[in-house]
């Protein structure tokens, strides 16, 4: 019989996700030099995080389903454990490369196993509320750790930061021993094949999908490019300290956190479709004016647009995410799993890709910033908002 998890250990455990993208940002420079590698090497190990964590959700939502969710969750914790030690020891690239890749696999499974036990353990009405208060926390961290990695960075050094990761990873732990019950219902259904394609078949035929995905996708491509940029110029290019580095980065969470409690707000004000254009709207704006100000030598030239574009990439996972899942009712899970495959994997990939243009990093924000407006234009057969709200 299925019990019910505390919802604090849900939030305790959610954290290892943002955890492992902010807390060592400040550091990037320093790893670098340590390391002795180029600087797109050191970028490189948050896209390898991000794709790890965007891949492992078409095999653990099915793990989730067939073996249950604190085996999965446990599992992850200790992946993620064994990834932050290595790194704390890695003397080369590739086996940092590689501790990544086993701490993104570890996120994925901790977070596929948190979304799957709130659906388990609370009604629909309370699981609405749930994820708000997961997502809050999601935002929040990257208010807080890079502060933290900065002190430990400076304190220590780089490989500080990922001991950190794994000691907190390791209480954590035992307290989800102790504490979290296995919450998957007795009548869950698992497919026999861990992935079975043609459960997807359907889903990616649907024009509705495959354009709110896109957009959903390439809104995380703007996110994921600031985390992975403004390391570089901020502390690099700009030459901020690591402390001042952290306020700037952590100034943007807020953005984020005050977007995604707006959001809702503007999209009943204006409507879906509405909402939605202005949300493409503000990351064009926000293009246009990073290479208006490219000149300009002051952390604000760079993080004013990045600013207006993150609060466009809140309105636009606020209406796309849920318009993307509108017409699988049926298979929910599904549907979610490849979502948040295309979010994170595919956001990764084409990060990935474009990274090796050569153009500058501010050429390159500006890109990822105007991609939305392009997906926009491309297709002509727009869904119908109303009809996804109905």
């Amino acid at each position: 019989m299925k019990q019910k998890a505390p919802l604090y250990l849900f939030l305790l455990l959610i954290v290892v996700s943002p955890m492992g993208i902010d807390i060592y940002l400040p550091a990037l420079p320093q790893m670098a030099n340590n390391l002795q590698t180029p600087m797109a090497n050191i970028q490189t190990t948050i896209t390898l995080f991000l794709a790890a964590l965007g891949l492992g959700q078409l095999l653990a939502g099915p793990l989730a389903d067939r073996y249950g969710r604190r085996p999965l969750i446990l599992s992850g914790l200790l992946l993620y454990i064994l990834g932050s030690a290595v790194a704390s020891l890695a003397m080369q690239i590739e086996i940092l490369w590689l501790a990544r890749v086993l701490q993104g696999l570890g996120t994925c499974a901790v977070s596929v196993g948190v979304m799957s036990g709130v659906r388990d353990s609370y009604s629909a009405k309370k699981t609405a509320n749930i994820y708000s208060y997961i997502n809050g926390v999601i935002c929040v961290i990257p208010a807080l750790a890079p502060m933290l990695g900065g002190w430990l960075s400076e304190t220590w050094d780089w490989r500080a930061t990922f001991y950190f990761m794994a000691g907190y990873a390791l209480l954590i732990t035992l307290i989800a021993l102790l504490r979290l019950p296995e919450t998957r219902p007795a009548n869950t259904i698992s497919s026999p094949k861990l992935i079975n394609w043609k459960q997807y078949q359907p889903i990616l035929q649907s024009q509705t999908f495959r354009f709110n995905t896109g957009l959903v996708m390439l809104a995380m491509a703007i996110i994921i490019a600031f985390v992975s940029i403004a390391p570089v110029r901020l502390m690099v290019e700009l030459d901020l300290d690591p402390g001042t580095f952290s306020l700037w980065f952590g100034s943007n969470a807020i953005i984020n956190i005050l977007g995604s409690f707006t959001a809702p707000l503007i999209i009943r004000r204006l409507g879906q479709a509405r909402a939605l254009k202005l949300a493409i709207s503000m990351c064009t704006i926000a293009a246009a004016s990073i290479l208006l100000l490219q000149d300009v030598e002051s952390p604000i030239a760079f993080m004013g647009p990045v600013f207006i574009a993150s609060t466009g990439f809140c309105l636009t996972l606020a209406i796309c995410c849920g318009a993307a899942l509108a017409p699988f009712s049926e298979r929910a899970g599904t549907a979610a799993s490849l979502l948040g495959f295309f979010q994170m994997a595919g956001a990764s990939m084409l990060i990935g890709i474009l990274n090796f243009l050569p153009i500058g990093s501010l050429q390159l924000m500006a890109l990822f910033m105007s991609l939305p407006l392009i997906w926009y234009a491309m297709n002509r057969r727009k869904p119908n908002y109303e009809a996804c709200e109905n």
